[in-house]
């Protein structure tokens, strides 16, 4: 039975990075070879969305190390973002960043405009 716990284990830890990068690395380099946007509007989404998550998970470190399911609840997270029947990444984007974007590329505009 330990021998399966340890197939277990391993399998749970490289499901993140087969999940997290490697998946989403090929994915990315077809959908430059392909001809359509919507695939690279998926994956440009998934990488800003990867990144940011990256970012705020090492500023987190020290409560998050707390936590017992965190890496569980980011390998979910990050599969709903990377399933291409989901298109998470793109939701997402489209639904709360671009917002925000547009929102501050006007201020910084305008700000730019006013010091010329």
């Amino acid at each position: 039975m330990s021998k399966f716990w340890t197939f277990l284990s391993q399998m749970h830890s490289l499901a993140g990075p087969v999940v997290m990068l490697m998946y989403p690395l090929y994915a990315s380099v077809m959908a430059i070879e392909s001809t359509s946007k919507v695939d690279d509007e998926q994956w440009l989404a998934y990488w800003i969305l990867y990144s940011f998550l990256t970012l705020v998970e090492m500023a987190l470190d020290p409560i998050l190390t707390w936590v017992p399911i965190w890496y569980d609840l980011k390998l979910a997270m990050v599969a709903w973002l990377v399933l291409p029947q989901f298109r998470g990444a793109a939701f997402i984007y489209e639904r709360f960043v671009r917002e925000k974007i547009k929102h501050y590329a006007g201020k910084l505009s305008k700000v730019h405009q006013k010091s010329k």
